[in-house]
């Protein structure tokens, strides 16, 4: 058999063709009955009822023309005077007079060196200034004698000036050892620490028999009394605040009287602030190192109605709804409302937009409701209407 004969026989035939289209007819006529089947003779269901009403928290809008702006500005408690102190010569430390946590009054004694060296040093050179003493008084009195000598005619007036020469140097050497004693003397005192100031010892870096050297910090002293805070405040706030005038600063829970000392009136290049000098009494007794707070009040002229942050939905970026609970018949329906964010402190916002206070604002769960559904308002509690804002 020839590849031709092959080739004829493996074509397919008219009657075949007809008979693939045959099955394909029925097999759709099948699927078209099974469908038609599935079908309800009595068409789509279709809600009969209207959805329940969902429960929401609400409270009136409250309108106000204005609202006070409570800020904050924070610093630190510190003393007045704060000092490391240190020998200014070197040398071994002898004593500490004072400990830390001490107590001490100015001109009190806190630490000092070994000076027996120094002292003996002392000894010899008062001895030297006692010997200078002697041979000026030698001096002088072999000038007088001179003198004398040389207004009797017995002499010439060269002795004369050479013995007031013995005697000038003379007293130049009393002076010269008398200055050497001097030296030691203040080194002696130098190699004593005293209090600058009336405070308390609240730090020690050495201990007895340490070689101490020059301007080498051995305790650090902070003196009591009336404490200091330095807060930085915005210009516009420092141009408002009055040296001498009373405030009150927050130092955690607990307000403290304290008297505006001075500011600046220079901004800080890094903080962009005016820093403000507060003197804190005594008796607060203000531990040094405290965080403290000036709280600013300022008036601001803008309508609008506070709300909790919870009643807040972001439209797009910037852009701010409230949804209020707005009657209709027998129900209401959830409506959304733009407004505007003027001022937030974390828990609640001061807005403006669309409001009157007949609105009922729904105060929190927002993530549940759609503009156009129905709620049934719940009368609902906002802890955030006071007028100041921290």
């Amino acid at each position: 058999m020839t590849d031709q004969s092959l080739s004829r026989e493996k074509r397919p035939t008219a009657k075949k063709g007809f008979l693939f289209l045959i099955v394909l007819a029925v097999i759709a006529a099948v699927l078209a009955a099974f469908a038609l089947s599935l079908r309800s003779e009595e068409g789509p269901k279709l809600p009969t009822t209207a959805p329940q009403p969902l429960a929401v928290s609400v409270a009136p809008a409250q309108l106000q023309p204005s609202f006070e702006l409570r800020e904050r500005f924070s610093g630190i408690a510190s003393a007045s005077r704060e000092s490391d102190l240190g020998f200014i010569a070197g040398g071994r430390i002898d004593r500490f007079a004072a400990d830390i946590g001490d107590r001490v009054k100015k001109g009190e004694t806190l630490a000092s060196l070994d000076t027996r060296s120094l002292r003996a040093q002392l000894r010899a050179s008062e001895a030297l200034v006692e010997e200078a003493r002697a041979s000026a008084d030698i001096a002088d009195a072999t000038l007088r004698r001179q003198s004398t000598l040389l207004e009797q005619g017995h002499v010439s007036p060269q002795r004369v000036e050479e013995a007031m020469a013995q005697s000038q140097t003379a007293k130049a050497r009393v002076q010269s050892a008398a200055a050497q004693a001097d030296t030691l003397r203040v080194q002696i005192d130098l190699s004593t620490v005293t209090a600058p100031f009336d405070g308390v010892i609240v730090d020690r870096f050495a201990d007895e028999g340490v070689i101490a050297g020059p301007s080498q910090p051995i305790l650090r002293l902070v003196e009591t009394g009336p404490m200091e805070a330095r807060i930085g405040v915005p210009a516009d706030v420092a141009e408002r605040l009055e040296p001498g005038a009373d405030y009150s600063l927050l130092v955690g829970d607990r307000s403290v009287p304290a008297q505006l000392r001075s500011e600046t009136g220079v901004i800080d290049a890094r903080s962009r602030t005016v820093t403000a000098v507060f003197e804190i009494s005594a008796e607060a007794k203000v531990p040094s190192g405290s965080v403290v707070r000036l709280a600013v009040e300022e008036t601001i002229d803008e309508d609008g109605v506070w709300v909790p942050v919870t009643a807040l939905t972001e439209v797009s970026r910037g852009v701010w709804s409230v949804l209020v609970a707005e009657p209709e018949g027998d129900t209401s329906i959830a409506r959304a409302r733009p407004v505007t964010v003027i001022h937030t402190d974390g828990s609640r916002a001061f807005v403006r937009g669309v409001l009157d206070d007949r609105d009922l604002i729904i105060l929190e769960g927002l993530q549940r409701l759609t503009p156009g559904q129905p709620v049934l308002p719940r009368n609902g509690a906002f802890a955030g209407r006071s007028t100041s804002a921290e």
